[in-house]
């Protein structure tokens, strides 16, 4: 079915990526790490699980969805495991969510062809909803901090080695008709004097890959605990010369206090802003996401600002990752209605969402 029908008004509701992970599916997949079902009964079961997630995602009225990640352990293990070059001595685990020990023992082989899969992801996914579907993936920098080992002197080779790959799977990605991805940087934040190499790498993800492209960078969310705290000014200005066409970041455990960073810099591009608190249990009124985008108004045009949750819904509930979301639209409509009915660009020919980008790819 594809991206034909694509939001056509302001403050279009989103997912940052994962959905939640019920137990009975962390139990499968701890039960195939551990021998105890096949790898190809768990494809058969994630299969299930996504189909789920898109359908809680469309009944909710989120305007762009995701595949949920379900397919993923957790934000890394997916795509170092597919790499090649990354060694990964010990495939098994005692819990699913459990990281690899990863190392690079040699840089990694450039002129390799092997896909990451990711592509087969997306049209999967694609393929189950009518609705735009934002595909994201973990950014070179937060990968290489799950890497050992003696491969490169310098580890920021190592980082731009990682972008080079990505960078050609996210060509795979487009050609297979995605059009809306997202980087995701969780690790930037444990390392904020590293700014300026993760904006780096990300620029040479995106290079020559058609697609709108979002930089999601958030506090960690593992085990629905933040892993570092601050704020987000280590990211400005290296985040200006960024070629991407989103900044999303999570403002409702954080509180609004950063807003002031998007009109202080300039920053010129979208916003993807965070009103719900993923860390939480506590379902937000719509007031109150109501009242967190009005905020936000204060610091960027409507037209510019996009709403989600702060980070990923994987250790919610389900019932309650429904109801966030499900409050998370009706905030959106509460500031729509105040705004008026405002119709954005047409569909452009082909398909693709058509979010005004700033890059002027060809």
């Amino acid at each position: 079915m594809g991206n034909e029908r694509l939001f056509r008004h302001l403050l279009p509701t989103t997912v940052v990526g994962s959905f939640s992970v019920p137990e009975w599916l962390e139990r499968l997949k701890t039960e195939c790490y551990q021998r105890r079902i096949s790898a190809a009964h768990l494809a058969e079961i994630h299969e299930v699980a996504i189909k789920a997630a898109i359908k809680d995602q469309e009944q909710a009225g989120i305007d762009i969805v995701s595949d949920g990640e379900l397919r993923r352990d957790n934000d890394i293990d997916y795509f170092l495991a597919r790499i090649p070059g990354v060694l990964i001595e010990r495939r098994a685990k005692a819990d699913y969510y459990d990281y690899y020990d990863a190392e690079v023992a040699a840089e990694l082989p450039e002129d390799g062809q092997a896909s990451l899969g990711l592509a087969d992801d997306y049209s999967f996914t694609s393929g189950l909803t009518d609705r735009p579907v934002k595909f994201s993936f973990t950014g070179p920098f937060s990968l290489s901090r799950r890497i050992s080992g003696a491969g490169y002197r310098d580890p920021a080779d190592l980082v731009r080695a990682l972008a080079r790959r990505l960078n050609r799977e996210a060509r795979s990605l487009a050609a297979a008709g995605a059009g809306f991805l997202q980087i995701d940087e969780p690790f930037l934040a444990g390392y904020p004097d590293q700014a300026a190499l993760a904006v780096e790498a990300v620029n040479i993800v995106t290079d020559g890959v058609p697609a709108t492209w979002a930089l999601h960078v958030c506090y960690g969310n593992r085990y629905a605990r933040p892993s570092w705290e601050g704020h987000y000014d280590f990211l400005f200005p290296a985040v200006l010369q960024a070629r991407v066409d989103q900044l999303v970041l999570e403002f409702a455990r954080k509180g609004l206090d950063d807003l002031h960073l998007i009109k202080d810099y300039g920053w010129p591009s979208q916003l993807g802003l965070g009103v719900i608190d993923v860390k939480s249990p506590t379902v937000e009124t719509p007031e109150l996401v109501a009242a967190r985008i009005r905020r936000a108004l204060e610091y960027i045009e409507p037209a510019r600002l996009l709403i989600n949750p702060d980070c990923g819904l994987r250790h919610l509930e389900p019932e309650v990752a429904r109801r966030k979301l499900r409050a998370m639209v009706s905030g959106a409509a509460v500031v729509r209605t105040e705004l008026g009915s405002v119709e954005l660009s047409p569909v452009e020919p082909g398909g693709h969402q058509q979010i005004p980008s700033r890059l002027g790819r060809q």
